[in-house]
């Protein structure tokens, strides 16, 4: 549906069913009206032709499916990726409490409830209350149907325990022994203020400014309580994780994660994705783990590599995404074949060696990373590339394949690790609860 007064918006689909198309509105949105005019549209008197142009453009406008906020595990993680993020971690006020905490978590569980159904935040809205008081949505996506949006929370290591060692709110004693700071790899260049977080959120929808709509307002919710350390918007899936999407291309021009864990493998996803009860603690089983890296391209350096070069680096053909032993895109990589002069046909170093769960032990992450162009540089070069997000059972699925990766890639050549994060995600909400409420028990 179209967004809405909380009040008139419909309930959320049932926990764990499918995503459901929502009714088409009863009349064109905003952005609707607009592709009319882009379609050379005027007036009333449309005859045929502009009937047709007419009925085209609401199939556009109408809804997307919506998924529902409820459930046993999260959204935004086994979901259809969708094709924008914007992904935000934020730091607790130095004076917050316990209590504080709680009623935050409360209030954007709420809020996520309302925005991932295509509704407004609050009782009345963007439009309507108090005109002596600030509206309760901001507004912006006022007309805009649900466009797929998932909200993903997760905790962060200094949730539980300052990097003094305080136990801010009394949660030490229940922080997961595997939460802590990823290490410091070889290569990496961190950059000040793109690292950590004691909370993140996670906001996918195929519409950006419903992903922005999101951040924006569980930022404004969090005012006095928690404030924004860093974000990152992003745009072109580079991650498949249904078997009915296509694989995207990396802004290098590869097909990537062709390999990727999918949401029609549920034993594949309950042994690599969900923590089991049996890894502890109690109160994240049913939930993942979430690895963020922000990866810079230096696009301007492999914009003048030939592309023999570009394909020996990644080990796959550029245009079918094949691995270099041959095949299609989906055929298994032959790490025995020999190229020329008895050496590897798919270099030792290649990018899909180093990263195939033959070589890790048989680690696989799920993979819903976006691309980013934030603008260029000091020096005139695009300030773009890859903002890795990855699901995974345990950090140690991700450390052992980064690791092998920051010694041995050939692609470090043309990228820099400038930011990383690692989050706890806890199982879904029960509805009357809120996010993480295990935690607390």
């Amino acid at each position: 549906m179209t967004r809405t007064d909380p009040g008139a918006a419909p309930e959320p689909t049932a926990p764990g069913a499918d995503p459901v198309a929502r009714p088409e509105p009863r009349g064109l949105s905003r952005r609707g009206l607009l592709g009319l005019a882009g379609a050379g549209v005027a007036g009333l008197g449309l005859g045929v032709g502009g009937d047709r142009a007419v009925q085209a453009a609401v199939a556009v406008a109408s809804p997307a499916a919506a998924y529902p906020f409820y459930g046993a595990h999260q959204a935004g993680i086994v979901t259809p990726a969708q094709d924008r993020l914007h992904f935000a971690a934020f730091d607790l006020a130095p004076d917050a409490t316990r209590a504080d905490l709680i009623s935050l978590l409360r209030d954007w569980t709420a809020a996520a409830a309302s925005l991932t159904a295509g509704a407004a935040i609050g009782e009345f809205g963007a439009a309507s209350g108090s005109y002596d008081a600030p509206p309760e949505d901001t507004g912006e996506a006022q007309g805009l149907p649900a466009s797929g949006l998932t909200i993903t929370f997760g905790f962060g290591p200094t949730l539980f325990e300052t990097a003094a060692g305080a136990d801010r709110f009394g949660l030490a004693s229940r922080r997961p022994p595997l939460l802590v700071d990823l290490p410091h790899f070889p290569g990496d260049l961190l950059e000040e203020g793109r690292n950590g977080g004691d909370l993140c959120i996670q906001a996918c929808a195929d519409d950006p400014q419903v992903a922005v709509h999101a951040i924006r307002n569980l930022s404004r919710i969090a005012f006095g309580r928690a404030s924004l350390r860093w974000s990152q918007l992003g745009f072109g899936r580079t991650s498949s994780t249904s078997i009915s999407q296509a694989t995207p291309r990396n802004l290098f021009g590869f097909k990537d994660g062709t390999a990727n864990i999918k949401a029609e493998e549920p034993a594949v996803v309950d042994e690599q994705v969900w923590v089991p009860a049996a890894d502890g603690p109690a109160w994240l089983a049913g939930g993942s783990y979430l690895v963020a890296r922000r990866i810079r391209m230096t696009i301007e350096a492999w914009d003048r590599t030939i592309l023999r070069e570009q394909e020996a680096v990644f080990g796959r053909t550029k245009g079918e995404g094949a691995p270099l032993s041959g095949g299609t895109e989906f055929t298994e990589p032959d790490f025995s074949l020999a190229g020329r002069g008895d050496a590897p046909l798919i270099d030792a170093a290649a990018h899909v060696r180093l990263a195939h769960p033959q070589q890790n032990g048989g680690a696989r992450m799920l993979r819903r990373g976006y691309n980013f162009v934030d603008g260029n540089d000091a020096l005139g070069r695009l300030d773009a590339g890859l903002f890795f997000i990855s699901f995974q059972r345990s950090p140690e699925q991700f450390s052992r394949v980064q690791l092998s990766l920051a010694r041995h890639d050939a692609l470090n050549e043309y990228t820099r690790h400038v930011g990383s994060a690692l989050f706890a995600v806890p199982p879904g909400a029960r509805r009357g609860s809120h996010i993480g409420a295990a935690l607390f028990a």
